[in-house]
Order: structure tokens, then sequence, then C-alpha cells
């Protein structure tokens, strides 16, 4: 039986991705099979943003979050919710955000550098980043993490591989996106726990 320092999973992030990955089987050659799978989705990731963000907008309490400023946007966000459309300029500044996040995934390998930029995926997705505007419920981090497992899914088996390439090329995804849902959950622990004590 492998012995795991659980404190150390909690202050050391490499050593948290390293047991995470190991635990759920993600390997290098899924590493590898989400990086051969750019030259195809690559072209894709236009077309994936526009459906994840139709599917943000369209339910209220994942498009309210998209009024508040988001960090890093200089132009004017919208006044209220009915001004949170598609071709918002701060909606097309978060829509570039999430191109050059799938970028990240089919370009990067898996080192300390993902491993941070992972965490910070999280991060910025709850006042601990600075902004305490932007509190998005864990509830609606996954469901967006669950649609876009379920979107890459669906695109990546309409791709022209082999079987084995479309089958090992979906549970790499799915792997890796559970690791990241880690990263993301990670960040919610104190508040789920105060808020369970306070009940």
């Amino acid at each position: 039986m492998k012995e795991i320092d659980e404190q150390q999973l909690e202050t050391d992030l490499a050593y948290r991705f390293e047991y995470l990955a190991e635990f759920i089987g993600f390997t290098p050659a899924d590493a590898a099979a989400v990086q051969a799978s750019g030259p195809y989705l690559g072209p894709l990731i236009p077309q994936i943003v526009e459906r994840t963000y139709e599917k943000l907008l369209s339910y209220d309490a994942t498009a309210r979050h998209f009024v508040p400023r988001q960090a890093g946007f200089a132009g004017s966000p919208p006044n209220n919710l009915a001004g949170v459309t598609a071709n918002h300029p701060q909606v097309q500044f978060r829509k570039e955000h999430l191109s050059r996040y799938f970028m990240q995934i089919l370009g990067r390998t898996c080192d300390v550098k993902m491993v941070l930029y992972f965490d910070m995926v999280g991060k910025i997705h709850t006042p601990k980043a600075g902004n305490t505007d932007i509190d998005v419920p864990l509830v609606q981090m996954n469901a967006l993490m669950g649609f876009m497992s379920d979107t890459l899914t669906e695109i990546i088996a309409s791709l022209p591989l082999d079987t084995f390439s479309i089958v090992h090329t979906i549970r790499a995804f799915n792997k890796l996106l559970w690791i990241q849902n880690d990263f993301i959950t990670r960040h919610y622990q104190e508040t789920v726990s105060g808020e369970l004590a306070m009940k």
C-alpha cells in the first residue's frame, strides 16, 4: 500500500497533481494523446467556445457572473444582466480567455507550469484572486466542467481517427478535466466547510 502525505496534498501543488494523475491513471501516453489531438481540435476551438458561451448565457445563474468587471478588461462592463450578450465586449474578452485555455491544454506539456495554470483557473473564479465581485458558486463551475467534458467527447468522437485513438483521446481528456476540476474545487473547500459548520 502506497503511503500518501495528505497534508502535503494541501500545500504542494505538484505533489497533488502527481497523486491525482497516478490515482486516476493520467499517463504520459494520455498527455501525448491530448497534444496529438491539437491539429484536429485546434481549428475547432472557436466552435467549442461559442457552444460553451451559448450555454453559459442561457441561464441567469451563470450569465450574471459576466456583469461585474472582469480582471484585465479595460472597457465598460454590462450595466445589468440584460446587457450580457454574446457580442458584448466583456463577453468577447472572456471568450478569448477560454480560447487560450483550450490552446494551453492542447499545446502545453503537463509540467509544473501547467499545474500552476490549472490552479489559477480555479482561483480566478473566486474572490481569492483579488476581485471580490467575482464569486462563481461551485455548482456553476461543476456545471461548466461537465458541459465542456461532454462537448469535447462529442467532438472527439466525430474526428477522422481510428477507434482506438478516439477512445484513448476521450479518456485522456476526461482524466485531465477531472484533475482540472480538483484544482477548481480545492479553492472552495474553506467556503463549503464553513457553510456546513453553520448549519
